[in-house]
């Protein structure tokens, strides 16, 4: 993703200046300084149900909102941070503030009556049950 876009033809003036430009707004995207990342996820099935897993290193459960609107399970994060050194000649404070925002368009034989969400280890967990007639159902047929 690029925050600024150029057209190649106005780099011929100033091709340095430029690269420098290009360079310094890449390096504060990629050390995410105030620019949220979007956080890698793997979707999964299963004969019972959909499992989503969400890598959010560094959040408390308590950061977290899950919201689901029809089709759309939507999931938000927000995490502050502030820290305040007073010493006698000056006082020093510093802030961070991290958030992102994902959605997943979810198939129709979900059950919304059960979804669950967990927190572990940096990964968020979310299981989407599916309808007992979505089920893979297996008999096997006798032909008398």
């Amino acid at each position: 993703m690029n925050l600024v876009k150029f057209n190649n033809s106005t780099r011929n003036t100033a091709p340095y200046f430029n690269n420098v430009f290009d360079s310094l707004f890449s390096d504060a995207l990629n050390k995410n300084y105030g620019i949220n990342k979007m956080p890698h996820v793997n979707i999964l099935e299963t004969p019972n149900s959909y499992k989503i897993e969400l890598a959010a290193p560094g959040l408390t459960k308590e950061d977290f909102k899950i919201e689901l609107k029809k089709d759309n399970l939507s999931v938000w994060a927000e995490k502050k941070v502030a820290q305040t050194e007073e010493q006698e000649d000056y006082t020093r404070r510093e802030f961070q503030y991290s958030s992102f925002a994902r959605s997943f368009v979810l198939p129709e034989d979900i059950d919304a009556e059960k979804i669950n969400a967990e927190y572990v280890n940096g990964i968020l967990n979310i299981t989407i049950g599916k309808k007992e007639q979505a089920k893979d159902t297996h008999k096997e047929i006798v032909v008398s």
